[in-house]
């Protein structure tokens, strides 16, 4: 069942800038928070250096030292940044669509997420793979299969099972809905459990709307 969203809805779901589940989604691994602090504290106190050496003789010494400060802050916007970015790509559809189905399928599958080169007892170098079970629901209603949603499989996750009734936010370039763009984070509300790779809708706001019009 596709229900198409009304002018302004689509704004209210999926907001443009970053939500608070949205920004720790971006934080990412610790791997990845170590680059963004290398890169916040190299990048800081190179161009507050530049900026105190420039400060009194060059009309581009303030500059210099605002950028210092963008630097020192990217622990702040570069997660924040990132989860703008994620939101647009969801918000550029021109059409919409709740979607109220039921899971036709699932499956885990192990996914390499990290590959990276160690050295090994006797010092050589082996290649060291990362890897994580995902979970993966197909998504159908009476008209068909519609699509899949994946996600990092945790022990919460064992009590889904195929059947189970299935919420998403769905969108398409068509306003027909020939061809589905994409598919949000996903709501099991018999488990009253989110699911998804990342959180792409504002949660409260998606569950009033699917009770206002799943009747």
């Amino acid at each position: 069942m596709l229900i198409p969203l009304r002018p302004g809805e689509l704004p209210r779901l999926i907001p443009a800038v970053a939500t608070g589940p949205q920004f720790n989604a971006c934080t990412g691994n610790p791997r990845k928070v170590l680059q963004r602090v290398l890169i916040s504290v190299i990048g800081a106190v190179i161009t507050l250096l530049i900026s105190q050496t420039l400060l009194f003789s060059s009309q581009f010494g303030p500059v210099f030292l605002v950028v210092g400060v963008v630097f020192a802050l990217y622990l702040l916007w570069g997660p924040i940044l990132e989860a703008g970015q994620k939101n647009a790509t969801l918000r550029r559809y021109p059409a919409a669509a709740l979607f109220e189905g039921e899971i036709a399928d699932l499956y885990t599958r192990e996914i390499v997420e990290e590959r990276r080169e160690q050295a090994n007892n006797s010092g050589r170098l082996e290649l060291v793979e990362n890897r994580r079970t995902w979970l993966t629901l197909e998504l159908e209603d009476e008209e068909g299969y519609l699509g899949k949603v994946r996600f990092p499989f945790e022990k919460k996750h064992q009590q889904i099972r195929a059947g189970m009734v299935v919420r998403v936010l769905v969108l398409s370039e068509r306003n027909d809905f020939s061809r589905i763009g994409a598919i949000s984070d996903a709501w099991l509300p018999q488990l009253k459990l989110w699911v998804g790779e990342y959180p792409f809708l504002l949660r409260p706001a998606f569950e009033e709307l699917c009770l206002k019009r799943f009747r």
